[in-house]
This record gives C-alpha cells, sequence and structure tokens, in this order.
C-alpha cells in the first residue's frame, strides 16, 4: 500500500489503460477520480473499483474543457482535501496520412492530448505548489518518440508532452512536484486493428500500469520518460551530441556538410539538464560565458 491516502486523479479511465491504472493505483491505497468524457463509463469504471474494495469517485468531463476541469479539482479538493497525483491519459486518434489528414482533426488530437494535459496540469498545480507535493505523469508515445505513418497529429502532441513535462519538472522541483512521462504500449480500442490478436493478448494494459508507481511514488525520480509495453520497461532519453566547433562565418555552411556525420555522432552525447544548457556549451566552444541568468535558474 505504497499510496496509501493518496489522491490520485486519472483522466481517460472509463476504460482500457486508463481504467487499468485506476485499478492499479487503488490497489496501492490511494484514493481514485475516475474521469472520463463519458459519465456512464466513469460510473461503471468507479463502481468497479470500490466493489473491489477501493475507493473511488466518477467525475465526467472533457478534458478540453477548463471550467469542467477546474470543477472536478475543486470538488475533489473539497471531498480529500488534495490531489497527490495527476494521470494525463485521456486521448484520440484520428490517424490518416498527411497528405490526406485534415487539419480540423489535426487541430482535435493535439486539443484532447496536449491542451488536455495542459488544462489538467493547470488545474492541480497551485494546490500542489501550496502542498509541497505533486506527481504527474504525461502520456507520451512511441510515436512522438520516434514517428508513425500516419499519426503525424498524435505524433506532434505526443512530442510536446515531453516538452511540457521537461519544463514542469524544473519549474516543480523546488515545490516537489516530480512530473514524468509514460510510453505505452497496450492492446486497447486505440490499437484494436491495428496489431495481430496474439500481439494485442501479450499487451494487456493490465502489465503497462505497474511502471506507474515508479513515477509517482515518494521516491519518484523527474523527468523521467518511462517505455513500457508486455512486461517490459525501458528509458527514452533526448540527447545532445558533442558536435563540432566551426570557424563562425559564411562557409560553416559547405563544411557543415562535410562534417556532419561527426555532428550526428554519439559519442560522448549528454542528457542536458535543462534546455539552455545548449546555448552554455555552445559558447563554451566558442570561448566565452553564458550568463548565468539566462540559464533561469
Amino acid at each position: 500500500m505504497r499510496l496509501k491516502d493518496r489522491v490520485a486523479l486519472i483522466t481517460g479511465a472509463g476504460g482500457g489503460l486508463g481504467e487499468a491504472h485506476a485499478r492499479y493505483l487503488a490497489a496501492q491505497g490511494a484514493k481514485i477520480v475516475v474521469n472520463d468524457v463519458s459519465e456512464d463509463g466513469a460510473s461503471a469504471a468507479a463502481a468497479r473499483i470500490t466493489a473491489n474494495g477501493g475507493e473511488a469517485i466518477p467525475f465526467a468531463a472533457s478534458v478540453t474543457d477548463e471550467t469542467a476541469v477546474v470543477e472536478m479539482v475543486e470538488a475533489v479538493s473539497s471531498r480529500w482535501g488534495r490531489v497527490d497525483i495527476l494521470i494525463n491519459n485521456a486521448g484520440i486518434l484520428r490517424d490518416k496520412s498527411f497528405a490526406k489528414m485534415s487539419m480540423a482533426d489535426f487541430r482535435q488530437v493535439v486539443d484532447v492530448h496536449l491542451m488536455g494535459a495542459a488544462i489538467c496540469s493547470h488545474a492541480v498545480w497551485q494546490a500542489m505548489r501550496e502542498q509541497r507535493y505533486g506527481r504527474i505523469v504525461m502520456t507520451t508515445s512511441s510515436s512522438g518518440l520516434y514517428g508513425n505513418f500516419g499519426q503525424a497529429n498524435y505524433g506532434a502532441a505526443k512530442m510536446a508532452l515531453v516538452g511540457l513535462m521537461q519544463s514542469l519538472a524544473i519549474e516543480g522541483e523546488k515545490y516537489n512536484i516530480r512530473v514524468n512521462c509514460l510510453a505505452p504500449t497496450a492492446a486497447t480500442q486505440m490499437t484494436a486493428g491495428v496489431l495481430s490478436d496474439a500481439s494485442l493478448a501479450a499487451l494487456d494494459p493490465e502489465l503497462v500500469s505497474p511502471g506507474l508507481l515508479a513515477l509517482v511514488g515518494e521516491d519518484s525520480p523527474t523527468r523521467f520518460i518511462l517505455c513500457a509495453g508486455a512486461g517490459h520497461f525501458a528509458a527514452a532519453h533526448i540527447t545532445l551530441t558533442d558536435g563540432v566547433q566551426l570557424a563562425g562565418n559564411s562557409g560553416d555552411g559547405e563544411e557543415l556538410l562535410a562534417r556532419l556525420d561527426e555532428v550526428g555522432s554519439r559519442k560522448g552525447e549528454i542528457v542536458p539538464a535543462y534546455g539552455f544548457q545548449q546555448a552554455e556549451r555552445e559558447l563554451a566552444a566558442a570561448g566565452m560565458r553564458a550568463p548565468v541568468a539566462a540559464a533561469g535558474h
């Protein structure tokens, strides 16, 4: 019961992976807020958790509805006094090749995945700062990290969530707010018809949810991208290569073309602690020292 008495809000938890998350966190002792766009789905999932001895309440709201999300967080805070954990899981698919994709479908996917996560995170952010405790998980995807045919909208939104995670983790650090990403591979309504029956059976959502324990517990890391599926867990990293220092003149383009393999070499690459570390290293290579204030620290 590592999460005993913690309050966890899971979006898109009326079924599939979100409900698996909710059941798992409930089994770890957390009080669960089952959010879903469907009132019936949220209520049924919450009822299944309570029937198994957990504590859960439903709240139907679209994550894109700022007013409804604020009302949800206020209702949870009124009932249980706090929100400790937010799992941004809600999502949709509108897969098509980019040539055939409408901008309406692109925008809708970005609105649900990216803006929905931002809206929910913003709704709990101030309370987490005041209580000096918070754990937020963004649901990213291999489609965002590495790309997939027919998922330009989904991939763009999922990679954007990594950027959101990186910045919120830095801003939340001094308030003990830790923000991480989960990149799941799971058999859900969103993957039905994409994978074989045997693969779908192996990719049981229940095998992803245990990864949350590492991301939302007392001793969880921050800025961690956990990839999970079929009981396998790995980490993804956004890295920066050693690179090369050129002359700094109009001839740089030609020299860069000639040395592009050297620029892309992964020998000595690093995982920057913050975005401005790139500029710091570039200025250092040019024989200059970056101003500390520019790093935002």
